[in-house]
């Protein structure tokens, strides 16, 4: 009996144990919650902050740009009404002598001043005058886009620098490779060959789309990685949900579980949803970064170096693990050879 006891005991200051580590870990996650919220809540003053400053320099800045544009006009009034004064003083003078020669009784010197006195003026032909303000409302458009612009930047670059707090070591997953697929041995690099390799063709490879996988999934939270595109005419990247379809022909939208951005002609990006929307980038993007906001239902694409964004799948339903999603497409007699590479997330740039 007493061991019988002895066991219940032991097993009730597990119990205790286990609920006391629980209280614990649920402490240390508040915890960590909470300076989460204050670093996140700092870096939204901070950007607030930017974006007040960027405002300001933009609102001094088209105000300078008014300012001189009304001293060039008045400048270009004053001199007009200069002209003007001086034809007035000169047809002033003409109209004194018009006058005496009319009652003049020298028929000799009539004769003689007639010509001149009557041969036409030598007047400018003066511009209308306006009223408008000297800044078209494309000024202000201009000056508004730039501000757009530059407050799209600096969110980016804020995003970008949170972003990396959730950088996820990424290795592709040979057994989901095409077989003209060439994985780099430490799993980072894949490029397409010639040759198909004789691999098994097991239900999680790609069998027609030269694509694979990355080997971990995410089915909560978030997670960030950075893929070096330099040198490609042509890529798919993204995301792909677990059940996606691998053999034949593949759609790539979030209805068939692909949330993806590809590259054709060398320049030229489209976002792959259920229209192929056209982006327009500043710059060719060298590495793109991939964010996906699990709960938020949220994919991103970035350009790591200008640190600027380039598309989002927003309002999405997530319900089965996603795993990172590499295309490098077709070598194209070498002149799309080069690998798409896994980059390490550098926090500092």
């Amino acid at each position: 009996m007493p061991t019988k006891v002895m066991k219940i005991q032991a097993d009730v200051q597990q119990m205790i144990q286990d609920r006391t580590k629980k209280i614990q870990d649920i402490k240390h996650s508040a915890e960590l919650r909470k300076q989460n919220m204050e670093k996140e809540k700092a870096d939204s003053v901070e950007l607030f902050a930017a974006l007040m400053r960027s405002i300001e320099r933009c609102r001094a800045e088209l105000l300078e740009k008014m300012e001189e544009k009304q001293k060039a006009t008045e400048k270009q009034e004053e001199e007009l009404i200069e002209e003007l004064q001086q034809e007035i003083t000169e047809l002033k003078r003409r109209d004194t002598e018009l006058e005496q020669l009319s009652h003049t009784e020298d028929h000799l010197h009539f004769i003689r001043s007639y010509p001149s006195m009557c041969k036409p003026f030598n007047t400018k032909q003066w511009p209308d005058i306006s009223v408008n303000t000297p800044v078209s409302l494309n000024t202000i458009r201009a000056a508004l886009t730039q501000l757009q612009q530059t407050l799209d930047d600096k969110l980016s670059q804020t995003e970008l620098k949170r972003m990396c707090l959730y950088a996820v070591d990424v290795t592709l997953d040979p057994d989901t490779a095409h077989p003209n697929l060439i994985l780099s041995d430490d799993g980072k690099q894949v490029s397409c060959g010639d040759i198909k390799r004789d691999v098994p063709d097991n239900p999680e490879r790609f069998d027609h789309c030269v694509s694979v996988l990355g080997k971990e999934g995410f089915s909560s939270g978030r997670f960030y990685f950075e893929v070096q595109v330099k040198n490609k005419t042509k890529w798919n990247l993204g995301v792909a949900g677990e059940s996606v379809m691998r053999k034949g022909d593949i759609t790539l939208s979030p209805e068939d579980g692909y949330w993806t951005i590809w590259l054709r002609d060398e320049d030229v990006y489209r976002a792959l949803g259920n229209l192929m929307l056209v982006l327009s980038l500043r710059v060719e993007p060298q590495k793109v970064g991939v964010f996906v906001d699990y709960e938020e239902g949220l994919v991103s694409f970035y350009d790591v170096e200008s640190r600027s964004h380039i598309y989002s799948f927003t309002g999405q339903t997530f319900n089965r693990k996603l795993y990172p999603y590499f295309n490098p497409l077709l070598n194209n007699n070498g002149k799309n050879s080069a690998p798409l590479i896994i980059s390490p997330v550098n926090y500092n740039e």
